[in-house]
């Protein structure tokens, strides 16, 4: 007589029990890729996070006067486009660097910054009102101050974006358990400089080069739990550094910089001259001092094999 049709394969309760570790094992793979919950679908506004920059540029101590600075627009001047599917539609970097570049300019408490970007929209209010002064009976006069003149005109754009200028990556398997992790480096450039509207003349250049750094972490499991059913296991968190925020790091470091060399070069000064010797200042202006100094590693020259040339 026959046995049961199931002999000499798993039983049911085996293979439930099997299915239900796989499961259970699933899950607590998952847990462990994902150390916290994704953001939420709704949350409050609030202001955009300050970077390092952004402090250093609130904690410049006074100058003896504001300068009023003209800004007419920051170009997008790099030409890059988000890789496909919608590299046609989207560029790789912000295109409201001026509204970046307004707010550094501002919060320095260095510059008065002028409205310029709208300025065919600020004269034709100012038409507007004129056009309704005195048009209504026993109504007041409407006095329109004068527009107030710049001093300087800072302008600059976004010079280059670069992808991809340095990756790299890790990963270990053993008995089909295993983790890796991958990083991309980029990088964007920007540059400043200020004008003296009445010569024309460039009274400072800067140009600020900020990183942009991506990771992600993979964990993966591939085991067979029987000799037929196989079990495979991924997860994975990535982390990408907003390139909007590092654009907004950079403006706000050329800012800094322009500042310190026009006290420098005496085109505005301190309220309090002992301010000069402040470690804000000093530090910047070290940067400025020591930034072509010292070449990248891989741009060092080969200085051992000129040594052996001229020995031979």
């Amino acid at each position: 007589m026959n046995g049961p049709a199931w002999r000499g394969s798993l039983s049911p309760t085996r293979r439930t029990a099997q299915t239900g570790l796989a499961v259970f094992f699933c899950v607590l793979v998952s847990a462990c890729a994902l150390p916290k919950e994704p953001s939420q679908v709704a949350n409050a506004a609030q202001l955009t996070p300050a970077t390092p920059s952004t402090h250093d540029l609130r904690n410049l101590p006074p100058p003896t006067g504001r300068i009023t600075a003209a800004v007419y627009g920051f170009r997008d001047q790099t030409g890059q486009y988000k890789p496909a599917p919608d590299s046609s539609f989207s560029t790789s970097v912000t295109q409201g660097a001026a509204s970046m570049l307004v707010k550094a300019l501002k919060e320095s408490g260095w510059f008065t910054p002028v409205e310029r970007e709208s300025l065919q929209e600020l004269l034709t209010e100012r038409r507007i009102v004129r056009a309704l002064d005195g048009s209504q009976d026993n109504a007041p006069g409407i006095q329109i101050p004068a527009l107030v003149p710049a001093s300087v005109l800072i302008n600059g754009g976004i010079l280059s974006y670069e992808s991809n200028v340095r990756t790299g990556g890790l990963g270990a398997r053993f008995l089909g358990v295993g983790l890796s992790t991958q990083y991309r480096v980029d990088q964007v450039t920007v540059g400043l400089r200020s004008v003296d509207i009445r010569t024309g003349r460039v009274l400072q250049t800067v140009s600020t080069t900020k990183t942009i750094f991506s990771y992600e972490i993979r964990p993966s499991v591939f085991k067979f739990v029987n000799f037929k059913d196989l079990l495979e296991v991924e997860g994975g968190i990535t982390r990408n550094e907003p390139a909007q925020l590092c654009v907004k790091e950079a403006i706000e470091a050329a800012v800094i910089h322009l500042t310190v060399q026009g006290v420098k070069d005496g085109n505005w000064a301190l309220a309090n001259r002992a301010d000069w010797d402040l470690p804000i200042f000093q530090k910047y202006l070290q940067e400025e001092q020591t930034y072509a100094l010292t070449l990248p590693d891989d741009a060092a020259p080969d200085t051992a094999g000129q040594n052996t040339s001229a020995t031979n």
